[in-house]
């Protein structure tokens, strides 16, 4: 075989396979979305229902807490220096 014959064998090959790629997926791409529009109207609507944030009151960190962490940090500082 010549290289033209070749070349012209591997380019309908490679059209034919691009054609059939770009339609299973067009095929595919339509499938979906017409699933998605079935199944939007047969579904029912989604209730909401409000969900309660827990009701506690922030009022910062605990005096207790700062009194440990300055103490910690001051017995670092004097172990390290």
């Amino acid at each position: 075989m010549d290289i033209g014959a070749l070349l012209t064998t591997a380019g309908s090959l490679m059209l034919t396979g691009m054609v059939g790629v770009f339609v299973f997926l067009s095929i595919l791409i339509v499938a979906v979305v017409l699933m998605s529009n079935l199944v939007a109207r047969f579904s029912e609507p989604e209730v909401t229902t409000p969900v309660k944030s827990p009701s506690f009151k922030s009022q910062g960190v605990p005096s207790e807490h700062i009194a440990a962490i300055s103490a910690a940090i001051a017995q670092y500082k004097s172990n390290n220096n």
